[in-house]
């Protein structure tokens, strides 16, 4: 009895010296109820708008109207955060993203629906971009990954809470309750960050010498640091695009063509986030270890092959297992992903590396659905499925070809040089 308590004891102290800021704790707080939000909402949204007889192409066009959102003010959130700081763009955007959300049941049509959606994505790049920003800035260099990996799970309590919730407001009310829901819980969040987050590090803000505000200076600026992290750009693209496609269309491909129940696929979701939950944390140690970037091409392929699984795979209990996996590797890759741009890149580059990042995001959110409903309406689920594998086989041979983007990766090679010459 002493022993289990002191191993809890020990683990807690541990993990505590790890991760020594507060604020740190207050932005997996914030995240954790922004994900319960995002968990509730998108359980529902292709449900929703199919009920409303919406086709599958007005589906994804709503959704590429979202990804727009975040398109066109993720580089703008790398200016808004030196102007005003990562704390006060995270304050606005929760806040707007609660008052979106719980507008978006009240939209009487298309036009509207696609204007919140949009806004809906803008508040969201904004909320990522400024959270990851200040967990970049106040993590530690050799611990960047198991920050961030933290910061996944947060956010992926949430997003497996959240269908159960769904699920379970719908079950006694109607589905625009459960958007009115997801609206005061990430309003709560808004209103914790403004009482408790302390202000922005110095060390966040760029140094005057460092650029001045000429438009070339600036775009040299940023094209270097998207051609460091390029390789993490490459690998949140094909998540975007991949997450996106299969949150609106594969409960709709296992109930038309696996015929599945439509209420057991609000469930899908969840067992994706529970995955990603058990055992993101674990990849980020391992990638703090060995490098983020080979552990991302490992957890590509294994996650690929489970995408593929799922046309030949016919059982449910078999799907959700296959959905578990596939949460474990590919959600993993993105906090890893971003755990490397962080190594890469300086302390007052880290807003707009994020700005970068989450365009390269929102660009595979914008022709994820897009590409992926055209797919489906015109030749199934099927042919949908395989091109969603071919884009991680892309990042698989990406991954390959810039291995060395890796610092650690290239360190370790030069170990290896040193002493094959001794």
């Amino acid at each position: 009895m002493t022993s289990t308590r002191g191993t809890g004891l020990l683990r807690r102290v541990t993990l505590k010296n790890r991760i020594g800021d507060r604020n740190i704790w207050l932005i997996y707080a914030a995240i954790l109820l922004l994900g319960l939000a995002y968990g509730i909402s998108l359980a529902l949204v292709g449900l929703y708008l199919d009920a409303k007889r919406y086709t599958k192409s007005d589906i994804g066009t709503l959704a590429v109207w979202f990804a727009l959102g975040i398109v066109l003010l993720s580089l703008p959130m790398d200016g808004l955060i030196r102007r005003f700081s990562a704390r006060v763009t995270l304050i606005g955007s929760l806040l707007g993203y609660a008052a979106a959300v719980a507008a978006f049941p009240l939209m009487p049509g298309f036009v509207s629906i696609a204007g919140v959606r949009f806004l809906d994505g803008a508040f969201s790049v904004g909320i990522w971009v400024s959270c990851e920003t200040i967990l970049l800035s106040r993590a530690n260099k050799d611990n960047k990954a198991f920050v961030t990996s933290l910061y996944s799970m947060a956010m992926a309590v949430g997003y497996v809470l959240g269908p159960l919730v769904a699920r379970g407001i719908v079950a006694v009310s109607e589905m625009p309750v459960a958007f009115y829901t997801s609206g005061v819980i990430a309003a709560s969040a808004g209103l914790m960050v403004i009482m408790l987050l302390d202000g922005d590090l110095p060390e966040t803000h760029a140094p005057e010498s460092a650029e001045s505000g000429a438009p070339s200076t600036v775009a040299a600026a940023a094209q270097s640091v998207m051609l460091r992290i390029k390789t993490s750009c490459f690998a949140t693209f094909a998540y975007g695009y991949f997450q996106a496609a299969v949150v609106l269309f594969l409960p709709l491909y296992l109930v038309q063509e696996k015929g599945i129940d439509a209420d057991k696929t609000i469930l899908i979701p969840a067992f994706f986030a529970g995955g990603m939950l058990l055992f993101t944390n674990i990849a980020g140690r391992v990638g703090d270890r060995i490098g983020h970037l080979p552990l991302m091409r490992v957890l590509g392929i294994v996650g690929g092959a489970m995408v593929l699984g799922f046309v030949f795979i016919d059982q449910f209990a078999v799907m959700c297992g296959a959905v578990f996996v596939a949460g474990a590797t590919l959600a993993s890759i993105s906090p890893l992903s971003l755990a490397l741009q962080g190594v890469v890149t300086k302390p007052h580059e880290y807003s707009r590396a994020n700005a970068i990042y989450n365009t390269f995001y929102a660009a595979g959110m914008l022709l994820g659905p897009a590409i992926s409903s055209r797919i489906f309406e015109r030749y199934g689920g099927v042919p949908m499925l395989y091109h969603l594998a071919a884009v991680w086989l892309g990042f698989i041979a990406f991954t390959v070809v810039y291995r060395r983007d890796d610092p650690r990766v290239r360190r370790i090679a030069r170990e290896r040089q040193v002493g094959l010459a001794q």
